[in-house]
């Protein structure tokens, strides 16, 4: 496969994400999981080795605001694409949900 299909095939899971209310929730759902997975194991299991060395401390829980951030936006670009989908009359019943 070259790049340039990569890409291709890439760019149409990404649209297919984007553009279905179902699986975007889904993915939402994934991110959300994710996140909490990485804010208790840096409050939880590993806050003693963080607390030991700074860096290792700020790149985690950058990491970890960053993936907050990630979630945020995905959340706004949801609700925008839900009053799009609401307001758009050629839009089918089975498609909202």
């Amino acid at each position: 496969m070259s790049q340039q299909s990569d890409w291709k095939n890439s760019k149409n899971l990404a649209r297919a994400i984007l553009r279905n209310r179902k699986e975007r929730r889904k993915w939402m759902a994934r991110f959300v999981a994710f996140t909490m997975v990485f804010f208790c194991l840096g409050l939880w299991v590993i806050d003693e080795f963080l607390s030991k060395n700074a860096q290792y401390f700020i790149l985690w829980w950058s990491f970890c605001g960053g993936l907050s951030i990630f979630l945020i936006l995905f959340a706004i670009y949801d609700v925008l694409a839900v009053f799009r989908e609401e307001r758009s009359p050629d839009q089918s019943e089975s498609s909202k949900l």
